[in-house]
């Protein structure tokens, strides 16, 4: 085997390289394309408590401290997963009771930590 790399292998290296990472590409883009249009909850329709939800984020601007499945500031918290951490995503009315809780504890008035306005929120 020569071990030199002529013009031609190279030129094949090439080409094939791109061929085989442009079929990839294009593999990857109709599995995302199918994903999103059968599995993804994207397009279900929204309820009237994600649309209140919503409009308490909107309103209140949460977005400018808070991160939502990553989007958002890094100021505080994220709360796309914050029931998980309570430990009360399976219990409704616990997870009301921890949240509400939380909400009138704010602010903590501890020196020299990020506080969070107090919101009235029903």
């Amino acid at each position: 085997m020569s071990e030199i790399l002529t013009k031609s292998r190279a030129r094949n290296v090439f080409y094939g390289g791109s061929l085989f990472f442009i079929a990839i590409f294009v593999g990857l883009t109709v599995h995302s394309h199918r994903y999103v249009v059968n599995q993804s909850t994207a397009g279900m329709d929204l309820s009237e408590q994600v649309v209140a939800g919503k409009h308490v984020w909107e309103r209140n601007s949460c977005i400018n401290c808070h991160t939502l499945h990553g989007e958002g500031a890094y100021f505080a918290p994220e709360l796309g997963n914050v029931m998980t951490r309570w430990g009360v995503q399976d219990d409704p009315e616990m997870a009301w009771q921890m949240l509400d809780g939380w909400m009138k504890a704010q602010p903590s008035r501890i020196e020299g930590r990020r506080q969070m306005p107090f919101f009235e929120l029903t």
